[in-house]
């Protein structure tokens, strides 16, 4: 079977918004994409991103937005819900299951308080409601390595938050090459996703979430903190919690049924 997989942006504001679409299917997903996406967008990556989703594209079209580029200094978390709605209304996305992961979570929150006719549905993995003590000493650290250029210590930390031990005791000999990952020219723009992340608080706009949501977190996340899955449960009216056991941050990349998860959620 032949899927459209093909790269794209659209013009929002004085900036572009990358995307990655892929599927051929009557129902629409967007996937919003964590503070990775601050060190190098989605362009020109379809083909490599597709794979996880290849059972789900005679169903579903899938599209995955980065953040606009280039990114204005003071850009906050609602403001890029707000920049996530006008691309889905350039490209006549009228209505999706919209899923956010991590600071991309953050974002979907408001997307889908402050625009409830675009999301259908709404999943959102290892986020929380507003930025905790967990995730201020993240970002803290985080920021100061990007502004010493010291991008072995970014991603070798970052890699030393999001997996699970497991994970890590499997993997750490290859920690080191890390440091020739993602390295971009400069990180003015992962720079602005984090200071937006210390300056989030969504916990008013959930409230107001009305939309079928379904979050998931795991109990051993050093990233978001083991309570926020709890706490943004508490907050969205009706909202499912599920619960990986053993896993952190990087869930989505280690639970095997964590797509089909998210899909069954959609699809129900």
């Amino acid at each position: 079977m032949i899927f459209n997989i093909h790269n794209g942006s659209v013009t929002v504001g004085k900036s572009e918004m990358d995307y990655a679409a892929f599927g051929t299917g009557s129902r629409v997903a967007v996937l919003i994409p964590g503070l990775s996406d601050g060190l190098a967008t989605v362009d020109g990556k379809a083909l490599l991103l597709v794979k996880p989703y290849l059972r789900y594209l005679s169903r579903y079209t899938i599209f995955m937005f980065s953040r606009k580029d280039p990114l204005p200094a003071g850009t906050d978390i609602r403001q890029m819900a707000e920049d996530q709605a006008e691309a889905m209304r350039i490209l006549d996305i009228t209505r999706a299951c919209v899923s956010g992961v991590s600071q991309g979570g953050m974002i979907a929150q408001h997307l889908a308080a402050e625009h409830p006719d675009l999301v259908e549905k709404l999943a959102l993995t290892v986020t929380a409601p507003c930025v905790n003590d967990t995730i201020r000493g993240n970002i803290d650290r985080w920021k100061d390595f990007a502004m010493k250029g010291d991008h072995a210590s970014l991603m070798r930390d970052t890699a030393e938050k999001s997996y699970s031990d497991h994970y890590l005791s499997r993997y750490r000999l290859f920690l080191p090459l890390l440091r020739f990952v993602g390295k971009p020219k400069d990180y003015s723009r992962f720079l602005v996703n984090a200071h937006a992340i210390l300056g989030f608080d969504a916990r008013e706009a959930d409230s107001r979430i009305a939309c079928p949501t379904l979050i998931i977190s795991g109990d051993s996340d050093k990233t978001v903190g083991t309570e926020a899955g709890e706490e943004l449960h508490r907050n969205i009216p009706g909202s499912e919690l599920y619960t990986y056991k053993g896993l952190g941050h990087a869930l989505y990349e280690e639970a095997r049924d964590y797509n089909r998860r998210i899909f069954d959620f959609f699809s129900r």
